[in-house]
């Protein structure tokens, strides 16, 4: 799946508009919807894309490198559509005959799922709702409790769900204001008191899932590692590839060229071929992964592998952007020009906790 001259155009044209609206817009959330982008992990059989974890991942990145805010949406939100292959098949069917079906949330549970008859009463507040604006269901974990007191599952820990909510049903708090990542819209939300059926609630886990579909039988957790570093991938090579082009232009300056300018050169190469290593690994790791599935064959080790390669690139890439930024001049220090606004979408993508060290 690869972007149209078309698609990146308009991709650049809204760039500014997004992070001045901070949010989508119009023309941006159009061709999300009508390209399929928040489904690319929903099953063909309910109108998505149905792509494989490498293809997708593969995507994302080529989608991040032309603008890091709109990547993240789309990852997180699609990431969020997935969960349709461990909801009530019926309810999911349902929900997914809109083509502008588009889940979001947060996965820390903070609210709380009292048991009823029939269901749950949910109150919470939650942080970090990607997409928020343009969300028509809204997703959430939730501590279970019974009489007041947390249910315990079979190993003594506070059982958790997850539950998801239609958009007329939450408290959007318009709180997301970051100096990265603006058109995110990452808001919080909150529900209070509001009765939800036992089809609303779900599980994520592979051996939970309601769809025969080959993705729902891989674990999320490296899935969520592999979709969200193929955004810091894809944000990393449009930075060094713009600080190149600064290079060149500064290269011009025959002094700069022989007082800086070579080791500059040569260091950027270093960190370029760094690069192109890690990427080939974790790709590798992402393909090894999936045949595993394929093929029957259940390898934890692989997973591992993910999750320790995810961090340390993003480590290497978080250094890296720190040591370059100092040598591009005030230009990178100005909001309007594209080498800021990818600092500072690579920056704010770093607080998200699950590929820290």
């Amino acid at each position: 799946m690869i972007l149209t001259q078309d698609q990146i155009n308009l991709i650049k044209d809204q760039q500014h508009e997004a992070i001045s609206l901070k949010k989508m817009t119009a023309k941006q959330l159009d061709l999300a919807i009508s390209e399929k982008w928040f489904k690319i992990w929903v099953p063909k059989s309910l109108g998505g894309l149905g792509l494989t974890l490498l293809d997708g991942v593969k995507f994302l990145e080529e989608l991040a490198y032309h603008d890091g805010g709109l990547s993240w949406t789309v990852t997180l939100c699609s990431g969020a559509n997935l969960f349709v292959g461990f909801i009530d098949p019926k309810i999911g069917t349902e929900i997914f005959q809109n083509p502008a079906v588009c889940l979001g949330g947060s996965g820390r549970a903070s609210g709380y799922a009292e048991r009823a008859d029939g269901g749950y009463r949910i109150h919470g507040h939650w942080k970090y709702a990607t997409g928020a604006p343009h969300l028509s269901h809204f997703t959430a974990n939730c501590i279970i409790t019974e009489d007041g007191k947390p249910v315990l599952d079979k190993n003594g820990q506070q059982m958790i769900h997850s539950f998801f909510f239609d958009r007329d049903d939450v408290l959007i708090h318009y709180d997301w204001d970051t100096f990265g990542l603006e058109c995110t819209a990452s808001h919080s939300f909150s529900v209070e008191n509001h009765f939800v059926g036992n089809s609303r609630s779900f599980l994520i886990n592979e051996s939970e899932s309601t769809w025969p579909d080959l993705l729902y039988r891989y674990p999320f957790i490296p899935f969520a590692e592999l979709t969200l570093l193929s955004n810091f991938i894809g944000m990393y090579n449009r930075f060094i590839d713009l600080v190149e082009k600064y290079y060149i232009v500064k290269s011009q300056d025959v002094d700069w060229l022989k007082d800086k300018g070579k080791n500059l050169f040569k260091r950027l190469d270093e960190m370029q071929s760094d690069f192109n290593e890690r990427k080939n690994q974790i790709y590798c790791l992402t393909e090894q992964s999936w045949d595993n599935i394929l093929q029957g064959f259940e390898n934890r080790d692989v997973y591992e592998k993910i999750a320790v390669a995810s961090r340390i690139f993003v480590s290497v890439i978080k250094n890296n952007t720190v040591e370059l930024f100092p040598g591009c001049g005030i230009v990178a220090a100005q909001r309007e020009q594209e080498m800021n606004i990818v600092f500072r979408n690579i920056f704010t993508a770093t607080q998200h906790s699950l590929l820290q060290q």
